[in-house]
């Protein structure tokens, strides 16, 4: 059950509508006044409001921004039987949740209402979390207030003041890196460097070079010296990620590099030293690894002084909210500003297999699809996560943007009896048509990586159109990119 204030100066209006309600499982306040009715909602806190434009004394437009001030959780609805576009309009742009026209449909009216009760929830959960996030300081790299991020914190916080080898474990995704960053931050090498270095993916030859450097003229094509990552990180902190991926031989020459801090560049015989703390980080188990002979035990013992191990996502489920308002505030140009309930819980239902990697990427996708400013809904979300499709066998997110735009431009005055919604058919239709388009790119980009040449055939166009359109539409392919890899 929720509070609902109607704020109508018809009698009649407010009798049906509380009676509406109340038939709903909601408890009913009517004001005949934009004054009684801000009155009402200082007193009565509601946690949605409908709010008729044409008042006596304070006009209905004039009473929604104060509204808005005062319930800044609870979305308010403007009705009007009067509206024009530029009505429509103020209404959007003082903070006015949805638009309605009179005579009211009850089922519009049971619709928005259910909408309004799910935005002003989510956003009082997102504000709560928000409000949270003010709490960590502006270098925090791990977000979460979970009890096993409590615990994560501490063991960090024991690492950062000793200088020993750590070993980080846990699955892909789960913020290894973000870890290893966070304990040189706050160590006693925080003014050195943080080196980080993938073993995954790296021939040994090459991952020898990476390392440790090579001389002028160690192999062809060798026209330089280079500086290996152990030396540049001279002073400070090696990361070494997925440290189980690393061949025998490359294991033979790091164990000997930690045991007298001493290497050399691939092409010399000169030794050099590096005073370089190393964090090293693995989804694998390692001592399986060992037990199977894919991983020497010496060096084993070497890397496994301080373990850390990072949870995954599902078991700490009560950080998404706080993780959803993390990522909706990163990043540069507009953004959805808030997420639907329903969106929410969905995200809450899932299992993240990718973990913490995962929900960033869902969220920037879902970002990219939603309108700047406006809610991120469930119809955004990857349809695995979404759910099921919509009633008229369309995706669900088609469906309910086709409801709004219609909504939206009923309300506005755009359609009516005399046949004019018809005359101005094709604006509607264009707007549908850049939606989906804007869809279809954004999803081509981070299906094929940020790749704009695979996107543009995709989609049909030329590289240099689907440049032009992503400008247009305000589409960022680094932001789309890897979307679909947890």
């Amino acid at each position: 059950m929720a509070t609902v204030l109607v704020v109508d100066d018809d009698s009649g209006v407010s009798r049906a509508f509380a009676l509406f309600l109340e038939k709903e499982g909601h408890r009913a306040l009517a004001a005949s006044s934009a004054e009684e009715g801000l009155e009402l909602a200082a007193r009565e806190r509601p946690a949605a409001v409908f709010l008729d434009v044409r008042l006596p004394g304070m006009s209905g437009l004039e009473a929604l921004s104060r509204m808005r001030e005062l319930l800044p959780d609870s979305p308010v609805v403007v009705m009007t039987g009067h509206g024009t576009l530029s009505t429509a309009v103020e209404a959007v742009r003082k903070g006015a949740f949805d638009y309605l026209p009179k005579p009211l449909s009850l089922e519009v009216a049971r619709a928005t209402l259910g909408r309004a009760l799910s935005q002003g929830a989510s956003r009082a959960a997102l504000e709560g979390a928000r409000r949270e996030l003010a709490d960590f300081p502006p270098e925090t790299l791990l977000v979460g207030r979970s009890a096993a991020m409590q615990a994560l914190y501490r063991q960090i916080a024991a690492a950062a003041a000793a200088d020993a080898t750590v070993l980080l474990v846990g699955e892909s995704g789960t913020g290894k890196e973000l870890a290893a960053r966070a304990i040189h931050l706050h160590s006693a090498r925080s003014a050195g460097p943080f080196v980080a270095v993938s073993c995954a993916g790296l021939p040994e030859t090459l991952l020898e070079t990476e390392l440790f450097g090579h001389a002028r003229g160690a192999f062809t094509g060798a026209v330089s010296i280079r500086v290996g990552r152990v030396e540049a990180a001279d002073g400070g902190t090696l990361f070494l990620d997925e440290i189980g991926e690393m061949s025998p031989a490359m294991q033979a020459k790091l164990l000997r590099f930690l045991e007298a801090h001493a290497f050399e560049r691939v092409g010399e015989s000169e030794p050099r030293r590096a005073d370089v703390r190393v964090i090293s980080a693995t989804h694998r188990d390692l001592a399986a690894l060992v037990a199977s002979g894919g991983f020497r035990e010496d060096l084993f013992y070497r890397l496994d002084v301080l373990r850390i191990g990072l949870p995954p996502l599902r078991e700490r489920k009560e950080d998404i909210p706080l993780l959803v308002a993390h990522f909706l505030s990163a990043g540069g140009g507009p953004r959805p500003t808030e997420i639907s309930r329903e969106a929410l819980a969905a995200l809450e239902a899932h299992d993240w297999p990718g973990n913490v990697r995962e929900l960033k990427n869902y969220l920037e996708r879902a970002a990219a699809l939603a309108r700047p400013g406006r809610t991120l809904g469930r119809e955004h979300l990857p349809s695995h996560l979404a759910g099921s499709t919509g009633t008229g066998g369309l995706p669900g997110s088609i469906e309910a943007l086709v409801r709004r735009l219609v909504r939206e431009r009923v309300a506005a005055g755009e359609a009516g009896a005399s046949g004019e919604g018809a005359e101005r058919g094709p604006g509607l239709q264009a707007e549908l048509a850049r939606l989906v388009e804007r869809a279809a790119i954004a999803e081509a980009l981070a299906v094929t990586g940020g790749n704009q040449v695979r996107a543009a055939r995709v989609v049909g166009l030329h590289r240099s159109t689907l440049r032009h359109k992503m400008d247009e539409y305000g589409l960022d392919a680094g932001r789309c990119e890897g979307a679909d890899q947890p």
